[in-house]
């Protein structure tokens, strides 16, 4: 399956595609390989983040429909929360985006968090990239939404979009410290609720600090959309485009390289841990009366 999907790069049958993610989903002999023969990426991998109920799927929804209609593919990767028991997600895929599993310029691939704490799955980075091999002109990844935690998209994705809501003028302050700084773009959805206006002024006074430590060249915008009319989607088209143009330098480059190459070597440096075995070694420990939290976190390699 994976000299399959080698061999038609261009345009990677969606059957093809999506037997390879599932492989490097779940880790099975020759993906580690397989990855190392990926060319480099050339679509624009765009991380959509922001609090749960800021309307992210309707976004990406109206994100589709709007590059479908520029005659662009577009891949989605739509990462939902999963159940701490058997680590499946529990959203499934998503109903607002029904229409587009069967068109055929658009891939939706749902995937759960299975435990990790960043919003995001445990092998993103590895899926994503496998994605952006597979001929796409954009690949969109919609992480869960947990709050200030969720800030590993930023060291995923060219472009990564915060989606908040007008309701959310209390919490801004509190948000300078997590999604604040994460944000390349900034949208404020449901913008036809009341005092929208007056959060989007608040909002644009704080760019200046937010945008500290980032490409100079770039002033984050803050754009009002409402997903579920497709207003103000073909702006942040534009702004995510002009995004791509001018904040290539090579410190943000260098960066997110480094930054994937961390997870990838944490990664690495897990993989033998199994939280079923650690489940069994606790148990047996606390049967014993000989257990204790840090004398055995020592005893792992």
């Amino acid at each position: 399956m994976f000299d399959r999907f080698l061999a038609s790069l261009s345009q990677v049958p969606d059957a093809v595609l999506a037997r390879c993610i599932s492989l490097v989903e779940n880790g099975v002999p020759g993906y580690e390989a397989f990855m190392q023969q990926l060319p480099e990426p050339t679509s624009r991998l765009i991380g959509i983040t922001g609090p749960p109920g800021a309307g992210k799927s309707t976004l990406v929804d109206a994100l589709i429909a709007a590059m479908v209609a520029e005659n662009k593919r577009v891949g989605v990767i739509c990462v939902d929360p999963s159940s701490p028991f058997n680590l499946g997600a529990l959203l499934g895929d998503r109903i607002r985006m029904s229409q587009w599993y069967t068109h055929p310029q658009v891939f939706i691939r749902s995937l759960a968090t299975r435990g990790s704490l960043g919003g995001l799955h445990p092998r993103i980075l590895e899926i994503s990239s496998v994605m952006q091999a597979a001929g796409f002109d954009y690949v969109l990844v919609e992480t869960v939404g947990v709050g200030q935690s969720e800030i590993e998209i930023a060291g995923l994705a060219d472009t990564t979009l915060v989606v908040v809501v007008p309701e959310a003028g209390d919490e801004v302050q509190t948000m300078k410290a997590g999604l604040m700084e994460i944000a390349d773009i900034f949208i404020v959805n449901k913008s036809d609720r009341p005092d929208a206006d007056m959060f989007v002024k608040n909002l644009r006074h704080m760019m200046p600090s937010a945008n500290m430590g980032k490409d100079p060249n770039w002033q984050i915008p803050v754009i009002k959309t409402v997903a579920s009319k497709q207003e103000g989607v073909d702006e942040l088209i534009t702004a995510i485009n002009e995004h791509g143009k001018t904040v290539q330098s090579k410190e943000r480059k260098f960066w997110l390289l480094t930054e994937k190459a961390y997870h990838l070597i944490q990664q690495k440096k897990m993989n033998h841990i199994e939280k079923a075995i650690l489940k069994e070694q606790i148990q047996h420990l606390v049967q014993q009366g000989a257990f204790n939290l840090y004398q055995f976190i020592q005893t792992i390699d």
